[in-house]
């Protein structure tokens, strides 16, 4: 059996600081640092439009990040293609978004459907991110986890139309179409 070196955030950050991890797309999973997929042209446009579109939906209610990182404190470091985030300014200056920041999380797949159906749900589920919806890019379905228990969603469904009410946002609609296929 093979041991791997697992790596504390703080030690993945003196990485970053060092450069040993310059022109790498990676992130840190359960303290292993992970090649991220290369970004396609479909992964780009839908993830872009779907930013901008919950951006000028969502206004002052929350900050809209694409691509960047969050801190989990199971020993993680993902960077979602768009996290929905408390808006606290400046104090982003000295960490990255928190668990208790984050309203809910989206992945766009197609290679990486695999990792963000199965490892990323259960570390977004780890630290009770009460929502996280994964778009698979192959087939145009929106596939949403909700209510983190134990370790996994308890509830997980596929939709690829109609409407969908944020749990941390019930009053706000959210064209699905806007997410899936702009």
């Amino acid at each position: 059996m093979l041991t791997t070196a697992k790596w504390t955030i703080d030690e993945y950050h003196q990485m970053i600081a060092a450069g040993i991890l310059d022109n790498r797309r990676v992130e840190l999973l359960r303290g292993e640092i992970v090649e991220m997929s290369p970004e396609g042209e479909p992964h780009a446009y839908f993830s872009s439009e779907a930013g901008e579109y919950l951006i000028n939906l969502l206004g002052e209610l929350a900050m809209v990040r694409l691509d960047k990182p969050i801190i989990l404190p199971n020993a993680s470091e993902p960077e979602p293609d768009i996290a929905i985030v408390q808006r606290l300014g400046r104090e982003y200056l000295t960490h990255h978004p928190y668990p208790e920041n984050i309203f809910w999380l989206i992945e766009y797949a197609n290679s990486s459907l695999e990792k963000d159906l199965e490892i990323k749900s259960r570390i977004y589920a780890e630290v009770n991110t009460a929502e996280y919806w994964v778009v698979n890019l192959k087939k145009r379905q929106l596939v949403v986890f909700r209510y983190p228990e134990d370790g996994e969603y308890s509830s997980k469904s596929t939709i690829m139309d109609g409407t969908i009410y944020p749990i941390a946002f019930p009053d706000i609609a959210i064209s699905v179409s806007a997410i899936i296929s702009s």
